[in-house]
């Protein structure tokens, strides 16, 4: 018989079990988006244990779904065609050229890896490209009151989660790349923003909450003061925010205020280099990064 048993250590585990208890039963059947981005997408260790993370949340009764992007993979693609990158008021401008390396990059390289990944780690991951019959997509024609060519960039204006659903029930993970057909030119796809896509899929599930995985802790309320992190913030005090925050954290915080305002409870910023910070998020009490609620709310 062994007496070299970790007792502590053991007890340790039992202890943060039984305090993730009361959140396994609030998210228990309930659906949660995230969108994948930033360095969480790029580096192998992190897809490894977002991967985790994903079969995690599965296993014990939450119903995830995956919403990325791939702006640096998409970068990349196009430098090694020699297709130059152009950005226009903070997009991408995508040509009919650039707009074949978007879909292949991300339904393909993007959406087939994370398929493979979060497979082989136990639970079925299903990829389901944004423009068949999930995305209804119009070109965005101005940004900010001011008209801008963007070429083959739109925005998400309607969402069919029939076949989110289908594979939420048949216990599967959706993977969804974030292209939507054009409304106004049937047979053409469009380039559209994930963080704006990933709020629009979290309120057609009706979803519990939606996570945003970013390069930061969460929300600064004066940057670069890194002592003045927001934990938690209304939707209305965020949208207030807005026109002073970074270019980068703008479409973030903007994808927050949107679900927040389309009836989702909760949603949240969060630092995708955290090793498993979704789980921290999800099942415990303090969460991480900032935390975006309904004008009321907790």
């Amino acid at each position: 018989m062994s007496t070299n048993r970790p007792i502590t250590n053991a007890a340790d585990k039992a202890r943060v079990l039984i305090e993730s208890l009361p959140w396994l039963q609030t998210f228990a059947g309930k659906t949660v988006v995230i969108k994948f981005g930033g360095n969480a997408m790029v580096s192998d260790e992190l897809k490894e244990l977002f991967a985790q993370d994903m079969v995690y949340l599965s296993t014990v009764g939450v119903r995830p779904v995956i919403v990325h992007g791939g702006g640096p993979q998409i970068t990349a693609m196009l430098e090694k065609l020699g297709i130059a990158s152009e950005f226009r008021a903070g997009y991408r401008y995508t040509s009919p050229e650039a707009m074949s390396v978007v879909r292949e990059v991300l339904t393909e390289h993007i959406s087939g890896e994370l398929v493979t990944l979060i497979t082989d780690h136990g639970v079925v991951a299903e990829g389901i490209p944004g423009d068949h019959g999930l995305f209804t997509g119009r070109r965005l024609t101005s940004v900010n009151g001011e008209d801008v060519d963007l070429g083959l960039v739109g925005e998400v204006i309607a969402v069919n989660p029939m076949q989110i659903v289908a594979a939420l029930d048949a216990g599967r993970i959706p993977v969804i790349s974030t292209i939507a057909p054009d409304v106004d030119h049937p047979g053409q796809s469009l380039n559209v923003n994930a963080d704006s896509a990933a709020a629009a899929v979290a309120v057609a599930l009706h979803a519990e909450k939606l996570m945003v995985l970013t390069d930061v802790p969460g929300l600064y309320a004066n940057w670069p003061d890194t002592s003045t992190l927001v934990s938690s913030i209304t939707a209305s005090e965020l949208r207030q925010m807005l026109p002073s925050l970074s270019s980068g954290m703008i479409p973030k915080a903007t994808a927050c205020v949107e679900a927040v305002e389309g009836g989702v409870p909760k949603a949240a910023m969060i630092d995708g280099r955290e090793p498993h910070g979704i789980l921290l998020e999800v099942f415990t009490p303090e969460g991480v990064g900032t935390e975006v609620v309904a004008d009321g709310g907790e």
